[in-house]
């Protein structure tokens, strides 16, 4: 089993501090009005969360932060709240991960500061109407010009795209005809209020209410050839690698809310009365209980595993794992953490009976934000998939 450091447990407790002091008193209003925080999100950035992976020069942790941290604050944000966590997870993996790792010294310093301080968010713009897990069938194209880029198309459940403090959007688009090996993908990056980008009003969801969440659509949107992110004809590829990270990511969010479903049926069991005692000594209850432990336990072994794994690789450390192994231990940890999660969260509906129907009692709001888990960063299909694969079967 993973052991994260004493460094890593107090980060664990400041965070939980701040979540617990910052978001937990407003989460159900929030929840209720689709309300997007953008002051604790700065205050986010404030406390260094947004720049764990982030190098100094760019106001990051540096040598400071790691994976394994961001982790821990994904994680501590979900228990109390996981559209607060997500925005988290989205900023950085998704937001900042793209340009951090492909994007040119110029283009680092132009955005990354602001990101990495939290005073700007950014968006991820792979997902299309046509286009989900088969991402390889993205039609939105990008046709070069004088001096630049025309891009035409649509986007769509584009986390962190559409809020006040959004900076702009990495968008994928096609950039060349069918080759042998599929269409030549590009990306690009889109500044917030580029004439042509059309940010359509925010989704109406199931769970996440609190995460700014829209469809983009490009209509003649116009860029500079300085804002081809990465090489041309590479953004597939550069994408599926920013995926791997997430899906860690996605499961630390997860670990997250299987940690606030055991606390709250744990508290519940043993001030819920019925039949001359707490609902906590019957069998049928306790053993629900338990299961969600286990889960638990489970989970947060195999989330902080792959997260170890991925800090070995960026530190260069002898015998770090292959790509391959940590695309195989990502897919496992987001798999079994995402649905070990929308089972825990009926279980809690079910210790909580008939309140845990109702809007009041937290475990309703878990369980609306539980099912995304399964398919945002690739769906559990999505996972198996690249799990098989990795052990050599030759599954389509």
């Amino acid at each position: 089993m993973v052991e994260l450091s004493e460094e890593h447990e107090a980060f664990r407790a400041a965070v939980r501090d701040f979540a617990e002091k910052e978001i937990a008193p407003h989460v159900a209003r929030w929840d209720r009005d689709h309300h997007f925080p953008v002051d604790v999100v700065q205050k986010m950035g404030g406390m260094g969360l947004f720049g764990l992976t982030a190098p100094e020069e760019y106001g990051g942790a540096g040598a400071d932060g790691d994976f394994t941290s961001l982790c821990v604050a994904i994680e501590e944000l979900g228990r109390v709240d996981q559209s607060m966590g997500v925005t988290l997870e989205a900023g950085v993996g998704l937001g900042i991960n793209p340009i951090l790792t492909y994007g040119s010294a110029e283009q680092r310093a132009r955005w990354l500061p602001d990101l990495v301080a939290g005073r700007a968010l950014a968006g991820f713009g792979l997902t299309e109407p046509g286009a989900g897990s088969d991402a390889g069938a993205t039609r939105t194209r990008a046709e070069q010009v004088d001096g630049g880029w025309v891009l035409n198309g649509a986007k769509q459940f584009i986390t962190n795209s559409g809020s006040s403090i959004t900076s702009l959007v990495t968008v994928t688009a096609r950039t060349g005809s069918p080759a042998a090996g599929g269409p030549e993908i590009s990306t690009f990056i889109v500044p917030a209020g580029t004439p042509g980008l059309i940010v359509e009003p925010a989704y109406d969801k199931l769970g996440w209410h609190i995460s700014d969440t829209h469809p983009l659509t490009f209509v003649d949107c116009r860029v500079p050839d300085g804002n081809l992110l990465g090489e041309r004809g590479r953004g597939y590829a550069q994408f599926l690698n920013t995926l791997d990270d997430g899906r860690v990511a996605i499961a630390a969010l997860a670990v997250g809310l299987l940690q606030a479903c055991l606390e709250a049926c744990v508290q519940y069991a043993g001030d819920r009365h019925t039949m001359g005692g707490p609902i906590g000594r019957k069998q049928g209850v306790a053993f629900q209980i338990a299961d969600l432990e286990v889960m638990l336990q489970a989970a947060r072994a195999l989330t902080y595993q792959a997260a170890a794994m991925k800090d070995a690789m960026l530190a260069g450390h002898p015998g770090a794992p292959s790509p391959a192994r940590f695309k195989r231990a990502a897919a496992v940890a987001k798999l079994y953490s995402s649905e070990s999660a929308v089972t825990a969260t009926r279980i809690a509906t079910q210790v909580f009976g008939g309140y845990g129907f109702m809007e009041e009692y937290p475990v309703a709001r878990f369980y609306r934000d539980a099912k995304i888990l399964e398919i945002g960063e690739g769906t559990s299909e999505v996972q198996r998939l690249l799990i098989a694969r990795g052990l050599g079967l030759p599954v389509e």
